[in-house]
């Protein structure tokens, strides 16, 4: 039986062109954007090679010829890349799926989104998924409102609490594990949150890791404001 760290390969898609961050992203790929002193990408990829990852695959688009200077064939990351190019317009479905049809062999590997971090353990990230048997396994997270939540009783009143947590509903942090057959639920063009996950989940298919941990993602001005505050004392 194979253990649970034997996830070598991951595909991280960083061709967005990211249009709510302009003007940085004008002439800058949304992965390449500056967090605390580095790219954001290359956060993604040193969380990645602590955790045992070998083999990259970065999917690229949008001014994916700045990608792939600064990373290059990944030595100087002690980490080998290859690149996967796709179109903007063919979302993240099209990007999974050539990335995998090019270069994955793997019966399961890692996928995740190159404008999220997180730090969770990718052994036992893997373990879960051999162990409950899905196509995708998608780590989720407690909601963070981005709202003050106002405390009632009846028609009282009786508290507030600013940007809680929200336990009781998860979101997805975009980073997955698929098993290879994901290839038969990928569309040629479109966005797997809206085709192939929901498919998935019909099907029964989809499982969910639950991560309570550290996570981020950057879309907006504000996002980034915030990331750079957090990643400014730590390591992912």
């Amino acid at each position: 039986m194979r253990s649970s760290y034997d996830i070598k390969t991951a595909i991280i898609l960083a061709g967005g062109e990211g249009l709510r961050l302009r003007p940085l992203t004008s002439d800058t790929p949304k992965a390449m954007i500056s967090v605390a002193g580095k790219p954001l990408l290359q956060w993604i990829i040193e969380w990645l090679t602590r955790n045992g990852i070998q083999d990259l695959i970065i999917g690229v688009a949008y001014q994916k010829e700045k990608i792939m200077e600064y990373f290059d064939n990944g030595n100087r990351f002690n980490v080998g890349i290859r690149y996967s190019v796709h179109t903007v317009e063919g979302g993240t479905s099209q990007g999974f799926r050539q990335a995998i049809q090019r270069y994955v062999d793997d019966d399961y590997f890692l996928a995740m989104n190159g404008d999220e971090l997180v730090d969770l353990s990718l052994a036992s990230f893997a373990a879960f998924h051999r162990s409950n048997g899905g196509t995708v396994t998608i780590a989720v997270g407690p909601l963070r409102s981005p709202y003050g939540v106002v405390e009632l009783q009846g028609a009282n009143v009786v508290g507030f609490v600013e940007k809680p947590i929200l336990h009781s509903h998860h979101v997805s942090v975009g980073t997955y594990i698929f098993s290879h057959d994901i290839l038969g639920y990928l569309p040629e063009k479109g966005d797997v949150e809206r085709t192939t996950f929901p498919h998935l989940a019909s099907l029964g298919k989809l499982k969910a890791y639950v991560h309570t941990g550290f996570w981020a993602t950057v879309n907006t001005m504000k996002d980034l404001e915030d990331l750079e505050n957090q990643l400014k004392p730590r390591s992912v």
